[in-house]
């Protein structure tokens, strides 16, 4: 099924506000909402129903309008995600099967990812808190891997450290093809998008 042209889109990028964690592997779905927020041509701007930021917009190939986004990213803390969403989501009036969450995976190797509809949290906090908020886990998700932590490296304390120097330098190219699948998603649909970036 291709998505049509009518119909709007949020897009929520998951992360933690402020510039203590803004390189934290944690904030990968902050990275991916500004290269998107980039190719729509704006910066973000406060949103006044939702405690969030947002850019308005349409995403597709230059002099084909592509359907209409709302690009999203939560003010408050990745725990309390939900509450942004569901807000946008109302304001917006869309229905979960419109909503994508770009967030990190543990379960994914870094620099790979995958795209999906519905499933569980895998002890994610914004995606629990965004499956509370909404009453349905059934939204899409574009899974950034970020790797599991070396050694005996506590898991939450992984996700909220910094990619290592060689991972830096590798990052821009992840957030980019993320943001090509979420624009992929959107305009081809499910299917053809998992065929070309499930990696």
């Amino acid at each position: 099924m291709t998505p049509s042209g009518s119909e709007v889109w949020l897009v929520v990028g998951l992360g933690n506000p402020g510039p203590t964690y803004a390189g934290h592997r944690h904030n990968v779905g902050y990275l991916v909402a500004d290269e998107l927020a980039k190719r729509l041509g704006s910066g973000f701007r406060a949103h006044k129903a939702a405690r969030a930021e947002v850019v308005e917009g349409r995403l597709g190939a230059p002099g084909t309008p592509g359907p209409r986004v709302v690009l999203g990213r939560a003010r408050g803390h990745m725990n309390e995600s939900g509450g942004a969403v569901k807000a946008l989501a109302t304001f917006y009036k869309v229905p979960p099967e419109r909503i994508v969450l770009i967030h990190d995976e543990l379960d994914i190797p870094f620099d790979t990812m995958r795209v999906k509809l519905g499933g569980g949290d895998n002890g994610h906090n914004g995606l629990r808190s965004t499956r509370s908020s909404l009453g349905t886990g059934d939204f899409y998700r574009v899974r950034v891997g970020i790797g599991r932590p070396p050694g005996r490296q506590d898991a939450a304390e992984f996700v909220l450290s910094n990619y290592s120097a060689a991972e830096r330098k590798v990052l821009p190219f992840s957030v980019d093809r993320a943001a090509d699948a979420v624009e992929s998603l959107i305009t081809e649909g499910l299917e053809r998008t998992q065929q070309q970036f499930n990696s």
